[in-house]
Formats: C-alpha cells, sequence, structure tokens
C-alpha cells in the first residue's frame, strides 16, 4: 500500500464519501452504499474497485452480496503521517505563539 495511492484515491469526493460511510457504519453492501451516493451501479463499483485496488477497503463476500468495510491497516498509516506532522506544526504554532506573546509584552 501506498500512501501516494491512498491520498490520490481518496481525493475523488465519491469515493471520500464512500470512505466516511463506511467508517461511520461499518461493513456495507455495495447496494447500500450506491443508495446513499445516488449514482449507477457501474459507477459505484468502479468507486469501490479503485478503492480496493488503493488498499482502502476491503471485500467479503456473504453468500450473494458483497459486503465492503474500510482496512484498518490504511487507517493506521494515514494517522501515523498525519501524526507526524502534527508534531510539526504543533512546534511551529508553539514558536509563533512565542514571538506573537514577546511583541505583545514589547508594546
Amino acid at each position: 500500500m501506498s500512501l501516494n495511492q491512498t491520498f490520490a484515491t481518496l481525493g475523488d469526493p465519491t469515493r471520500f464519501a464512500i470512505v466516511e460511510r463506511l467508517l461511520q457504519e461499518g461493513e456495507l453492501s455495495a447496494g447500500r452504499l450506491q443508495d446513499q451516493a445516488n449514482i449507477s451501479a457501474p459507477a459505484i463499483s468502479r468507486h469501490l474497485k479503485l478503492l480496493r485496488n488503493a488498499g482502502v477497503i476491503q471485500q467479503r463476500v456473504d453468500a450473494q452480496r458483497r459486503l465492503y468495510s474500510v482496512r484498518p491497516e490504511t487507517v493506521q498509516a494515514i494517522h501515523a503521517w498525519t501524526m507526524n506532522y502534527k508534531d510539526f506544526w504543533q512546534g511551529s504554532l508553539d514558536k509563533l505563539e512565542a514571538v506573537l506573546m514577546k511583541e505583545k509584552v514589547n508594546k
């Protein structure tokens, strides 16, 4: 799984909405996902295929149904990546706050 491919795939609003719904509601069938997205069955299938190929979601077969869920490994990888940058930005904001407080005191 490549984070570049993951983020590129999630850059599409429909695919992002699919993943958000799966995160909120858990495993869902393609039909249930199509109902909310208000797009055709072939279009939802293409979106699901791209998400599977990027490693964002996984598919499970249950009799006649295909059920989809978000891969926990992908969520963990995104979380780890963002936490690295959170530390960077928090440090930068702390430095900015110190400079602003110093200027405020000197006025």
